[in-house]
């Protein structure tokens, strides 16, 4: 079964600018109506570290799940995030950015790679206790920008150990636009068999020129579970690197429905939650998929 997680939260976490939480609010019960499978809304991580969703638990309160199966998923850093966010009824998934980058870790949550397993045994007791799941992202599964060490057998090694502690959703992440085809297929062919428990995800930062190769090759070798963003636009801004973007929501559902998978998807609410994110990135140039200035670095 395909799934579908659309990720604001990534499209919002770089921009400098504060959107107010009432259009937070808005943007994301529009996007609750649309059917996706999930939705990846923001995050309980500090406010220094993100300070564009310092107010996660507010817009939280203002969403409105009485009318629509999309279920929620909060990003943590920590298990004092993990507390908090499994402490919300609303929430179903807790997703834990992992990578098998020491230097992308320290970047990203201050963290090693032992911290970060111990972290995933907390946050998987955290979610039985509170009945939610766990969502691991590993970043640089496809290529390491930082010279650490990378081989399709290396992410294997961290998946199996993933798998073992009870990891049954991990999400293999493209964080800095490292990969390409024949990469992406090379680990997704590799690892999909050999765990059938798993489920495998997709996040994919990409150019608008390589999205396409880069989903088809996902999508041959089996993955079945994609992020996505309406806009395309969002990034890693702990990485060290320019924000390339996310894959594109209507580019994906262009490509779903070449495969002939037909999704429920509401098209006039899609249409209405992209007119709406015209306001809620009002610098963003859609037509051309670029930014009109840098809001990641102004105020106003």
């Amino acid at each position: 079964m395909m799934k579908i997680i659309e990720s604001p939260r990534d499209a919002m976490q770089g921009i400098t600018r504060f959107i107010p939480t009432e259009t937070k609010i808005d943007y994301l019960n529009a996007l609750l109506k649309i059917g996706y499978d999930t939705l990846d809304f923001g995050s309980f991580v500090s406010p220094r570290a993100i300070p564009q969703l310092k107010d996660t638990a507010e817009v939280l309160e203002g969403l409105d799940l009485s009318k629509t199966d999309t279920k929620l998923l909060a990003i943590v850093a920590n298990t004092i995030g993990g507390e908090i966010a499994a402490s919300y009824s609303k929430i179903s998934y807790l997703g834990f950015p992992f990578s098998i980058s020491p230097t992308f870790l320290k970047n990203n949550i201050n963290s090693t790679i032992a911290r970060s397993i111990v972290t995933t045994n907390k946050l998987l007791n955290i979610c039985d206790k509170n009945s939610k799941t766990l969502v691991v992202y590993i970043s640089m599964a496809f290529g390491n920008p930082y010279g650490d060490k990378w081989s399709v057998e290396f992410v294997e090694e961290w998946v199996d150990i993933l798998s073992k502690l009870g990891v049954k959703i991990i999400a293999l992440s493209d964080t800095t636009g490292e990969s390409t085809a024949d990469t992406i297929h090379s680990v997704f062919s590799d690892l999909i068999p050999k765990y059938p428990d798993v489920e495998f995800g997709f996040h994919l930062h990409t150019t608008q020129e390589m999205w396409f190769e880069r989903v088809n090759a996902a999508h041959a070798a089996g993955c079945r579970r994609f992020d996505t963003v309406i806009n395309g636009i969002g990034g890693c801004p702990m990485s060290g690197k320019e924000l390339l973007g996310n894959l594109k929501t209507s580019n994906f559902l262009s490509f779903l429905e070449q495969q002939d998978c037909n999704l429920k998807i509401d098209k006039e609410a899609f249409n209405l939650a992209y007119t709406k994110a015209i306001s809620v990135f009002p610098n963003f140039d859609f037509k051309k998929n670029i930014f009109v200035k840098d809001i990641n670095k102004t105020n106003d």
